[in-house]
């Protein structure tokens, strides 16, 4: 989820631990630990300082793994602990770790997903039904708060809303059952289906719907069940070494493998030698797939810049490639 969601549903996290008098004795200090609990997971952030490449590659990972939801709440109680010493350090770590873990957990509905299940497997859980910022979800959240600040208790009406936002998520749950099964309904009946990805958009039915097969990519949109695809990409496998050779030691293109599950590629002649395009066929937006990994190689295939990311139009990336080239 983005900074604003998580932010918002500390404070409901604030609001419902006024049901606890063990804590409500230093109620700045638990409304600080919730919301600080809600956010800090998405602490690797800073790693876009790096460059995009690092962030890729890191981001949702560790910061969002078994070991480290259980050490952030420890972190966070024992640095409030040091200037408020009577805290109740039990109930402090519990609703403090209810924040960690809802952070974490709320991300695994989002396309983008986490790698919560570190160490113990790097797989991206990649649910698929809420957006990055969902309007309505946090629409939601920010009620609730509203209400709170008018007078209202907080317990029972932040108790609405979770089983609000409950049957909210069965109901996308359900429509992205729904359309990933009307679009494998009109594809050829001949193609076996190797991936299917449905993904939400800001709107409410309004998703992105990508599907492999073994021969085929398709490319689409649906609104409400409708399903348009309106790309077709004849599959075909990787590079040849003498391409690749040098191309998969590049740090950009394996940020973009490793988080990558569908995409293409192109090779193009340049004056400079080749471009060597990956280009992730989830992220179609307007004609323009967004999330690409851009190799520049000699003629003898070597890689003299390489670039990845999200960019939204296809005269900002070559500008980016022309004006700030990342050296692999």
């Amino acid at each position: 989820m983005d900074t604003a969601t998580h932010f918002a549903m500390g404070a409901a996290l604030a609001g419902l631990a006024t049901v606890d008098p063990t804590v409500t004795a230093h109620y700045p200090a638990i409304a600080t630990a919730v919301v600080v609990g809600s956010q800090i997971p998405d602490i690797d952030t800073i790693l876009k300082l790096r460059n995009n490449a690092v962030y890729i590659t890191n981001h949702r990972g560790i910061t969002h793994s078994v070991p480290f939801i259980l050490i952030w709440p420890l972190v966070i109680v024992g640095i409030i602990s040091l200037f408020i010493p009577d805290i109740n350090l039990l109930h402090f770590w519990l609703w403090t770790q209810l924040a960690v873990f809802l952070h974490v957990f709320v991300d695994i509905f989002n396309s983008y997903g986490t790698q919560a299940l570190r160490p113990f497997s790097s797989k991206w859980i990649q649910i698929g039904i809420i957006n990055t910022f969902d309007p309505i979800m946090f629409a939601i959240l920010i009620t609730g708060s509203i209400l709170w600040a008018f007078g209202l208790n907080p317990v029972p009406v932040f108790l609405i809303i979770i089983a609000i936002l409950v049957i909210y998520y069965i109901t996308r749950r359900l429509l992205q059952q729904s359309i990933r099964k009307h679009a494998l309904s009109i594809l050829p009946q001949d193609e076996h289906i190797v991936k299917t990805f449905v993904a939400p958009t800001i709107r409410f039915f309004e998703w992105r719907v990508a599907v492999e097969t073994d021969r085929y990519y398709y490319i689409g949109r649906s609104y409400k069940l409708n399903v348009n695809f309106s790309d077709r990409f004849k599959r075909t496998p990787m590079p040849p070494e003498e391409i690749m050779a040098d191309a998969r030691k590049d740090s950009n293109l394996k940020a973009f493998l490793s988080f990558s599950s569908i995409y293409r590629w192109t090779l193009v002649d340049r004056p400079y030698g080749y471009e060597l395009r990956f280009i992730d066929l989830r992220y179609l937006k307007n004609g323009h797939y967004s999330f690409v990994a851009i190799l520049n190689l000699d003629s003898n295939y070597k890689v003299t810049h390489s670039y990845t990311g999200w960019v939204f139009s296809e005269d900002k990336l070559l500008k980016i490639l022309n004006n700030n080239p990342i050296k692999s």
